[in-house]
């Protein structure tokens, strides 16, 4: 894949992130904050406005884990490069990334662009922030764990391919999430995914699991007694670092995934008996 360039830090940092950061009543206060500002009717229909808003908060009131402008400029650029049809978020929170990514997915001529949030609180600012943004109607929010809405989406029939995986949910459900796209076949080869946080606060597992290759994963499949989803071992991945920063100014990056092809040859007729089994 092509370099994905990123800027230098500039402007106005979010507050400190303290110890406390999230789920003590600021997603709610954010809300308040949106509603009650003085250019609300310039925000109703224009996802730029709203994210400028999300970002006032975030300055002057209350730090937010979102992944903020820095980075979301190099996945609103993937989203333009490579045009999805339909794209899944892991971890939604307030909706930064939903209207960031969903109104860069529509430009781009996506179908369906799907938010998955765990918190049903998280998930209601979600939709209505993604409604102030004018995006309803091609952000869908689920509300549920991301592993238990995967499977009935896809049992559904609601998702059948997922063409772009943004992760940014619980890091350690990272790795057994893709594992559970590529079993149920929502993921395979031209598939790409972008993982955050990777560096703040890091995600090893997940890192080792898309820059190995398809004899490690098969090598680690062979000597491991673990539960599954096992994931699918032939895919092909390439992988890549892309640095960047949190809203409050602190380094962290992207990892860009692109699955480039299957490579069965490489598995005995064991292991892939193991492998269903």
């Amino acid at each position: 894949m092509a370099e994905l360039a990123h800027h230098a830090f500039e402007g106005d940092a979010y507050q400190p992130q303290g110890q406390t950061y999230f789920d003590d009543g600021r997603e709610i206060e954010l809300l308040h904050f949106i509603f009650g500002h003085p250019h609300l009717e310039q925000m109703r229909g224009n996802p730029d406005k709203v994210l400028e808003a999300i970002d006032e908060y975030g300055v002057t009131e209350k730090y937010l884990m979102n992944i903020g402008k820095y980075k979301s400029k190099t996945v609103v650029d993937l989203i333009l490069k490579e045009k999805p049809a339909v794209m899944v978020e892991l971890g939604g929170y307030v909706g930064y990334s939903a209207i960031a990514f969903g109104a860069a997915f529509r430009k781009a001529g996506g179908k369906q662009y799907f938010s998955l949030e765990m918190n049903p609180e998280f998930g209601a600012v979600i939709s209505m922030l993604v409604e102030l943004a004018g995006l309803s109607n091609t952000v869908k929010v689920v509300v549920g764990e991301s592993s238990h809405s995967l499977m009935r989406l896809h049992q559904e029939g609601t998702l059948s391919h997922i063409d772009l995986l943004f992760l940014d949910h619980y890091k350690p459900a990272y790795t057994p999430d893709l594992k559970l796209c590529e079993e149920l076949g929502l993921v395979g080869p031209g598939s790409v995914y972008a993982a955050d946080n990777v560096i703040k606060p890091g995600n090893p597992p997940y890192l080792e699991y898309v820059r190995s290759s398809v004899a490690s994963k098969w090598s680690v499949i062979a000597k491991s007694k673990e539960d599954k989803p096992r994931g699918r071992p032939d895919l092909v991945y390439q992988s890549k670092l892309v640095e960047g920063w949190e809203p409050s100014g602190v380094p962290d990056a992207l990892e860009i995934t692109k699955c480039v092809g299957v490579d069965s040859a490489c598995a005995s007729r064991s292991y892939r008996s193991e492998l269903v089994t």
